[in-house]
């Protein structure tokens, strides 16, 4: 096919991507700006948009379900709604694999494994997961990108923006700008396979001490910027665990707890999508040691400043030092700091530091249930930021910010009991930003990877 045909190809997929997603959209908006209008919003439009989101598959599912995990980003009757939205973009046919690994690897791709399933073990929004061998026997994954995800995602990123015009028409207490940029940035990256090879690679370092902790290994020699081929590894889902002996659980819950918590304190990177689809469980000796690290599209990689600025919110909450938790503040990006703009932010700092802050076991929410987490505080903060005045989310922040609801929600889901404070301290005694500095570029240059400026 010539150049000149592809390009008008990709040109009319991103034409009948933005007419697609408008349609959607525009009549689900339309919806919401009647019912703000007049009275009544609630479940039934939230339905209607999650409706029309997933009837349309790929990129604009990830995206929604990345706003539906932002607290407080949407109104929870939305939120509730997009995250029953499942990944579950139509697999690509034998036949179409086939064009498509001919495309990655040549015309003798077939010939580089001891065995390919052209049927996929998974289907994501960006891609399907194939299980193959590799010419040693060895158990791979093979993560193959659908076509032409660059134009869809570009084209639901666009529409994107017109959601959130209507959501700061709406709500002009919460400034999305940023979070927009944050979530661009992050959707962007997930399309690149090469980069997810070194992401992965990177916590195959950091965590290597560690033997409660599983990162595949790369094969980068079966691997493109499409296609992301790693190691295999088996394991149960984690909410088969969930009504299983609580010390399995708390094994289970540590292991998340150090697998998060471990890669941020020592290279200032997170594993930034908390779906409980990129975790599972596995078993030696017919028990429960602990989780298997699964996709690595969406890792979030910080200047060592901003955890700097967790350690100083930590300290300056847990000392009552009005003035550290200022400066955390500060350094995260967040701007016109009066006192009652401290106050607000610090009623969502309590409670994603609640469980850190006090030496003792406990659940890392007494009595809530993991649907509702976090929910009273975001009802709390939006309501008060309402009456006060805006605030710009800063982009470093929201990432960040989900990441650790998502944390709190699997520990829900498993009711773990831990000492989260002595967890933490662990993980942060010694800490400086001199050091981290120095370490974080040694294991970002390992892998090809550069710090943040």
């Amino acid at each position: 096919m010539a150049e000149s045909d592809r390009e008008a190809n990709r040109f009319s997929a991103r034409a009948s991507r933005y007419a697609n997603v408008g349609a959607n959209m525009g009549g689900v908006a339309a919806r919401m700006a009647m019912a703000r209008l007049f009275g009544g919003e609630g479940t039934t439009n939230a339905a209607a948009l999650a409706q029309a989101l997933g009837g349309l598959k790929g990129p604009i599912m990830k995206v929604a379900q990345l706003m539906a995990t932002i607290p407080d980003l949407l109104p929870p009757e939305y939120a509730a709604e997009l995250q029953k939205l499942q990944a579950d973009a139509p697999p690509m046919g034998a036949a179409f694999v086939k064009r498509r690994m001919m495309a990655e690897l040549g015309a003798d791709w077939q010939t580089r494994f001891g065995s390919f399933d052209l049927k996929p073990a998974a289907a994501a929004s960006l891609g399907q997961v194939h299980k193959a061998t590799s010419l040693d026997g060895a158990a791979l994954a093979c993560k193959l990108q659908y076509p032409d995800m660059q134009s869809a995602v570009e084209a639901d990123l666009k529409q994107l923006e017109v959601a959130f015009a209507l959501h700061r028409r709406m709500n002009t207490w919460l400034d999305t700008s940023e979070i927009k940029k944050e979530i661009g940035a992050r959707v962007r990256e997930e399309l690149d396979y090469a980069r997810e090879a070194k992401h992965a690679t990177l916590y195959g370092s950091v965590l290597k001490d560690f033997d409660t902790v599983r990162v595949p290994v790369v094969h980068p020699d079966l691997s493109t910027k499409r296609l992301l081929t790693l190691g295999w590894l088996d394991g149960e889902r984690i909410l088969s665990f969930a009504e299983a002996p609580v010390e399995i659980r708390n094994r289970i819950a540590q292991a998340m707890f150090k697998a998060w918590w471990h890669p941020f304190s020592r290279a200032a990177v997170i594993h930034g999508d908390p779906h409980l689809g990129n975790y599972t469980v596995f078993s030696e000796g017919g028990e429960a040691q602990g989780i298997n690290l699964l996709d690595y599209g969406c890792v979030r990689i910080f200047h060592p400043r901003f955890v700097g600025g967790v350690v100083d919110l930590y300290r300056g909450l847990q000392n009552d030092d009005h003035d550290r938790v200022v400066h955390a503040y500060e350094v995260w990006g967040f701007k016109r700091l009066d006192r009652k703009t401290i106050d607000i932010l610090n009623i969502w700092a309590r409670f994603i530091y609640g469980p850190l802050l006090e030496n003792r076991t406990r659940t890392v929410a007494d009595g809530v249930k993991p649907g509702a987490y976090g929910r009273r505080e975001a009802f709390s903060v939006h309501q008060a930021l309402k009456e006060h005045g805006p605030v710009t989310v800063p982009q470093e922040f929201v990432f960040m910010d989900r990441a650790a609801v998502g944390l709190g929600a699997v520990f829900l889901h498993l009711r773990s009991e831990l000492n989260y404070h002595r967890l933490f301290e662990a993980e942060i005694e010694h800490f400086s930003l001199d050091s981290l500095g120095a370490r974080q570029k040694s294991a970002l240059e390992a892998v090809g990877l550069t710090s943040p400026a």
